[in-house]
Order: structure tokens, then C-alpha cells, then sequence
């Protein structure tokens, strides 16, 4: 055909073609050569611009009708039990087609909010608008909103609780999910834009009470931003995964190598075995075996799973849930090194003499098979005379052998004199409705230190290994405390009657001294809390710093590789300096490695501090019912506008605010860190015992107010805040004689 079709004709060839319509296919259907085609492009124009054609990058199509392959959402089934869809996209300015899913037997089940790709025919005659076959699935991973609930007329919008969000999401009377009125809810996108371009939603989870336990750690996530939904190309990514086999690896399969790790616990990064050293050269000796995951194997520099792990940098665990690194396809299963399957992992075989110390070590790309998943209490009992049917099995074999590995790693420690601070932690135990049932204090069993012990020196054959490959690499590095920080520390020790020698070079055995001396006393939570606090913060960086809190000439994190993103790059170090493969370290990683380190710093500490506040947020909540109450502890900081308190019982930090302290002002000296009242000289400095009412509760913001009874034992009386007009006098309190420069000799009595 010469001539140049009209324009009822192109679009009759355009509907009868869908999957065509590119200017060139267009004019080769019409026969249309030479300058022809630039009458073609001027008709095209025309449609376009009376909107009976949308141009869609280099191809046309009728903006009435949908592609034969489209994005649908499911809207869920009529009366009849047939299931219906619409498109996630429409052009067209007419009513929304309406499309009929013919499932077959095969097709997985499918409901309201699910996104699929389909096949569609167009049907006339009906009341819907086009047939469509399921391709397959998509979108399993809608994006996910937290907020406040608040009810309409034609069902309700969500408030987010972000503080970024500029825009609430419409909520259909259908889509409500029974949620009441200021509730928390968490939903998901369920449909294209609404009226005025707000968002749509579907609630998924109906939270309750915004200021309910179960409620804490949420508000944590969405406070600090830290991410806890996987874009779908992640999730597809991982969903792609498969088990490792053995090409490329060596065989540890009967090697009994065990995970030990909480009860509770969902991924198990490492697993260990020992056994007497058989050579006569070093009698008593070990060789112990620690294996860990081969995350490497499967998230590849660039990938869409690496991209994503950088950016979150590390696990984040609450009382109640855990917020991956990785998509729970890979860390509760394909990496998590779980009993009677083949996993793949990274081993390092370490030789000890019989005093612990390392003689030699060498890495192993290799596929294990655990015998057994332990937890630490079933592993102590054990070894304490009571086994159960798991470990009876084990105990000559594996676990008597790894007791003897770390009792000569306890003698090479005691000499090594790491910081040895004594800080109980704390375990916030939730019911079934997330509320705290309990707060205890968590044990310390050998079985513990034992797995610490293990990953330390398999930490420093890491980083012993990519140094004399000469191979970047993230350090863990851990400067030692500033000189204003040591001088205050000093300045504590003494006030409290004990003594940090000046003039040395500091090591950690002269911190270890000042925590031994003060062990028994009054005055060792003190002691080990001002040591903390002396402390820097450790943080990754590719400089070889060393660490001091360790006491380790080169340390770097390599045991935890599916928690935490610096273990996935000295894994690739590793397989670049063995020449394992292609999935080591890249340009990309080494010339980033720097911002790298900076990053994963910051998502650390990010962790720390919702962690924390989740932490107080539970306390809080578990402490609103006793408001009134008296209760113990301890001065654990003094700040301008009052000082804080660690309770005794929970451990929980309540302030005690300038207010409540008396009519007098009170004045905050910075320089020794104490409150001094200006009438009766009271002075309130840390580590006082105290006695206080709870006074103030407030669960959604963790706030916990406190009213002073006594201090050091000595009652304060309403209004003054003073005992009978006097000071109760601060142990050893330095205030004023720093503030006149008078030096007195302190006398250490020994208790």
C-alpha cells in the first residue's frame, strides 16, 4: 500500500496489533517508504495530541486499552468466588478496566493487595473488561507505612509517624483491617495514587495503643530510620539463591563442627571444634577449628543484596524482633550454618601451645555439615555433670575437647590483661502480648566465654592473614581513652579512695588494677562505669590502629558476617588474598573502603541507640504501674539540669530533675561532674546510693521522673532536701578541694 492510511485506519491497526507499534513497524505494514514516512510522523503527531494515542518511548499505543502483558493488583473475589483485578496503571480517561483471573489448578493462591503480571485478552459483552492469565507473582514486597490511624466517613487516612513524611495514606472503608480510631497500624501501598494524590493503603497489622509494648521497637525502626523492609529487587535476588555444593570448596563435612548460640537464636554465623594436637613437638597443645558462613557466596560486590546490606550495615535486635542485614531467605536459612545440612563456609584451623598462645593458623574455603545446633545453657550443663540427650552424645567427643582449648586461651588472656570491666546486662523478657514480663540479669557462663574467646583469635587470624598478604582490609579499631577522659577517671578513682598511677604509658593492665581494687566495694559499679565512660567508641576504618580495649596489635571483625557488613568485606579480603574466586573484594570495594568504614560506624552506633531506646521504652512500661514506689540505685550521670539514676532492680536510668531537688540552686560544676547546692552545700556527685519514689512514667518516650528520699543513707526532708540543715557528706567528694586548689594526701583503706 502507497498511499497513506487515515487515521481510523492506523488505530484500527494499532488495536489489532498491541504488542506492535513503533513508527517503523507502522509504516511497514502500510507499505510506507522514502518521505512518506514524514506525512506518517505528522498523523501520528496529530493522534497523539488528540489523545487517541500515547507515545510510550519509541512505540504508540491506544491509552484505552491496556498492554497484553500488564501489572495488575488483585482486588479480591465477588459473590460467585470468581477472582478479579485491576491495573496498578491506567492512562485513559474512561472507567478503570476490570479484569477476570482465569486461575488454573498450578497457580498459587492469590488474594486482595497481591501485584501479578498477566497475560490479558480483551473480551466484549461482559461486565468486566478483559480475561487475564497469571504469569507469575510479583511485588510480594509493597512499600510499608507506620502511623497513627484516623478514622473517616468513607474509611479513614494514616498519619505517618516519620518525622520526613510530608503526605498521609488513604485508607478504603474496605481496606481497614478493623482498625479503630488513633490506633497504630502498619500497612502497605495497595493502589495507585487516590484523590488529591495521596497514596493508597491497605493495613496489614493493627498495633494498638501507640504507646503499647508491642508497639516500642517499631517506633524505634521508623524513629532512627533504619530500614526494615527489602526492595523487591533484593528480595528477588535472594529468592534466587540456592545451596552451595562442593565445587570449589574443601570437604569439612565430618568434621563435628557445632554452633553454640542462645536458645532463641534464628542465624548461627559460627561453628567450632577442637582436638588435641597429635604432634609430639608441642605436648598439650590444640587444634581448634572455627568455621563461619560463606555470605560472600552469595552477596557479590554491586549486587542488589550488597547494595542494600552496606547501606544497613548491620543486624538490629530488639527485645521482641530482629531487623536483618540480609533477607531472611539467606540469614535464617541458606547461610545460617544449621544442624544435618551442607553449608558453605570459611574455616580457620589454629594451632595453640598448651598455654594458649597461637602458633600457626591457615584458612579453608569449604562446605560443613553441623552435627548439632546447641544453645549455652544445655552446652554449661553439660560440662557442670547434667547432660540431656543432645549433648551426652558430644560431651567426650567435642565439647570436653573445646572446654580444654579455652581453659589454655583463659591463661593466654590473663596475660594479654584485655579491659576486664564487670557490668552485668540486663534481659527484658516479653510475654505473648509483648508485654515485659520480666527483667533479669543475663548470665555469664563459661560456655559465653568460651564462643568469645574462640571468635577473638579467629578474628586476629584474619587480620594477621590479609596483613601479610598485603590485602586491604576493614580494621576493628580502638583507640585508647583521650587525656581529659583518663584525668577524670583519675579524678574518680581517687575521690573514691583508690589510685591510676600517672606518668606511664597507659595499658589495660593498669585499668584492670584500678577494677581489682575496686571489686567487693561499694564503690566497683563506680569504678567500672567511669572506666566505660573513659572509653572511646571503636569504629571500622582500613588504617591498622590497633585495639586497645582488646589489648590486640590487629584485630578485625570476620565471625559475623550475616549481622554485620565489615565481616562480608574481610571475607572478601580473604578470598582475594587465597585467590578463591571471583566474588573477593572489588575495585570498587577496595577504593571505598574508607567510606565504607565511616558508613557502617554510623549504622552501628545508629543500632545502639534505637536498641537503647527501645530498651528504656520496655522499662518504662514495665515500671508505669508502680508509680509511688520507693526504690534503690545508684548516681550514673549529672547533667545541668539534674542528675540520673540506675535502678537497682531493672537497671532502668530515671532522671531527677533540678526541680526536685529543693528550693536552693543548685549549681552544676562540669570540671568533677557533681550538683552542689548553694544554701546547704549538698552535694550530689556519681556513683551516691540513693533511695528515690518513682514519681513520673512516661512508656511512649521512655521518661522516667524521680523524686529524692536519701542519699548515702541520709534522709532528705521535704523542702530544704537537706537532713536537719547539713550536707550529707559525699564519700569522698573532691568538689571543693579542686575548686581551692588544695591538695591533701588520700588515704586507700583496703576492704
Amino acid at each position: 500500500m502507497s498511499k497513506i492510511p487515515s487515521k481510523p485506519e492506523i488505530l484500527e491497526w494499532i488495536e489489532q496489533n498491541p504488542t506492535l507499534g513503533a513508527k517503523r513497524e507502522i509504516a511497514k505494514a502500510f507499505g510506507i517508504k522514502g518521505a512518506a514516512r514524514i506525512d506518517l510522523k505528522r498523523i501520528l503527531k496529530e493522534l497523539e495530541a488528540e489523545g487517541h494515542l500515547e507515545k510510550r518511548k519509541r512505540s504508540y499505543s491506544d491509552p484505552e486499552r491496556l498492554p497484553p502483558v500488564s501489572v495488575l493488583m488483585v482486588t479480591g473475589a465477588d459473590s460467585d468466588g470468581d477472582l478479579f483485578a485491576k491495573p496498578m496503571e491506567w492512562q485513559g480517561e474512561g472507567i478503570i478496566p476490570n479484569v477476570l483471573l482465569m486461575t488454573r489448578a498450578s497457580d498459587p493462591a492469590l488474594g486482595e493487595g497481591d501485584r501479578i503480571l498477566a497475560r490479558l485478552t480483551q473480551v466484549k459483552g461482559e461486565t468486566y473488561h478483559y480475561e487475564g492469565r497469571l504469569i507469575r507473582r510479583i511485588g510480594t514486597n509493597p512499600k510499608r507505612v507506620m502511623g497513627i490511624f484516623r478514622k473517616g466517613s468513607d474509611g479513614g487516612r494514616i498519619q505517618p509517624i516519620d518525622k520526613g513524611a510530608d503526605r498521609e495514606w488513604i485508607v478504603s472503608s474496605d481496606a481497614m483491617f478493623g482498625a479503630k480510631d488513633g490506633e497504630l497500624v502498619e500497612a502497605e501501598q495497595a493502589g495507585p495514587k487516590g484523590r488529591m494524590g495521596l497514596p493508597r493503603a491497605r493495613i496489614v497489622e493493627r498495633l494498638g495503643d501507640p504507646s503499647a509494648p508491642r508497639a516500642v521497637s517499631l517506633i524505634a525502626i521508623h524513629q532512627h530510620g533504619i530500614p526494615d523492609a527489602f526492595p523487591d529487587d533484593v528480595v528477588a535476588q535472594a529468592d534466587k539463591a540456592k545451596p552451595m555444593t562442593l565445587k570449589g570448596r574443601e570437604d569439612l563435612r565430618e568434621l563435628p563442627l557445632i554452633t553454640i548460640d542462645p536458645s532463641d537464636a534464628r542465624d548461627h554465623d559460627d561453628a567450632c571444634f577442637a582436638q588435641s594436637d597429635p604432634d609430639p613437638k608441642n605436648v598439650g597443645g590444640h587444634i581448634l577449628w572455627v568455621a563461619i558462613a560463606d555470605v560472600a557466596g552469595y552477596v557479590t560486590p554491586g549486587s542488589a543484596l550488597d547494595v542494600e546490606a552496606r547501606k544497613r550495615g548491620n543486624s538490629t535486635y530488639f527485645p521482641d524482633r530482629v531487623v536483618p542485614m540480609l533477607p531472611d531467605v539467606l540469614s535464617g536459612d541458606l547461610c545460617s550454618l544449621h544442624e544435618g545440612v551442607d553449608r558453605a563456609c570459611i574455616a580457620v584451623r589454629m594451632v595453640l601451645d598448651a598455654t594458649g598462645e597461637k602458633l600457626s593458623h591457615d584458612f579453608h574455603r569449604a562446605l560443613m555439615r553441623s552435627p548439632a545446633s546447641l544453645h549455652y545453657e544445655e552446652v554449661q550443663d553439660a560440662i557442670d555433670g547434667t547432660p540431656n540427650d543432645r549433648t551426652e552424645p558430644l560431651l567426650e567427643s567435642v565439647l570436653k575437647p573445646l572446654y580444654a582449648a579455652y581453659a589454655a586461651l583463659k591463661e593466654a588472656r590473663k596475660r594479654r590483661q584485655p579491659l576486664d570491666l564487670d557490668l552485668p546486662e540486663r534481659r527484658i523478657e516479653l510475654d505473648e502480648e509483648g508485654t515485659v514480663k520480666s527483667v533479669n540479669f543475663k548470665d555469664r557462663l563459661d560456655a559465653h566465654k568460651l564462643i568469645e574467646e574462640f571468635m577473638v583469635l579467629a578474628n586476629v587470624a584474619a587480620a594477621e592473614t590479609l596483613l601479610a598478604n598485603k590485602t586491604p582490609q576493614l580494621f576493628r579499631a580502638h583507640e585508647e581513652p583521650p587525656p581529659e577522659k583518663l584525668e577524670s577517671l583519675r579524678e574518680t578513682a581517687q575521690a573514691a579512695g583508690f589510685t591510676l598511677a600517672k606518668g606511664q604509658v597507659l595499658q589495660t593492665a593498669h585499668l584492670n588494677r584500678l577494677l581489682n581494687d575496686a571489686a567487693g566495694t561499694p564503690d566497683a559499679e563506680l569504678i567500672n562505669i567511669s572506666t566505660l565512660r573513659s572509653m572511646t567508641q571503636a569504629y571500622y576504618s582500613p588504617a591498622h590502629i590497633g585495639h586497645f580495649g582488646l589489648a590486640l596489635r590487629s584485630y578485625a571483625h570476620f565471625t559475623s558476617p550475616i549481622r554485620r557488613y565489615a565481616d562480608l568485606i574481610v571475607h572478601r579480603a580473604l578470598i582475594t588474598a587465597h585467590g578463591w574466586g571471583k566474588d573477593g573484594l572489588s575495585q570498587h570495594d577496595i577504593d571505598d573502603l574508607e567510606a565504607t568504614g565511616a558508613q557502617i560506624s554510623d549504622t552501628e552506633r545508629r543500632s545502639m541507640v534505637a536498641e537503647r531506646d527501645t530498651t528504656d521504652r520496655y522499662l518504662a512500661s514495665y515500671l508505669s504501674e508502680r508509680v509511688g514506689n520507693e526504690m534503690t540505685g545508684r548516681i550514673s550521670g549529672i547533667a545541668r539540669f539534674g542528675a540520673f539514676v540506675k535502678l537497682d532492680e531493672t537497671g532502668a536510668d530515671g532522671l531527677l530533675p533540678m526541680r526536685s531537688l529543693g528550693r536552693e540552686y543548685f549549681h552544676h560544676d562540669a570540671e568533677v561532674n557533681t550538683l552542689m547546692g548553694s544554701d546547704t552545700g549538698l552535694t550530689i556527685g556519681i556513683g551516691q546510693r540513693v533511695t528515690v519514689r518513682l514519681a513520673e512514667v512516661t512508656p511512649v518516650t521512655g521518661g522516667i521522673a524521680l523524686e529524692l528520699l536519701a542519699i548515702e543513707g541520709e534522709k532528705i526532708k521535704q523542702g530544704s532536701r537537706s537532713p536537719a540543715g547539713r550536707s550529707p557528706r559525699r564519700k569522698g567528694s573532691n568538689a571543693k578541694r579542686k575548686k581551692d586548689k588544695i591538695k591533701r594526701k588520700v588515704t586507700r583503706t583496703r576492704r
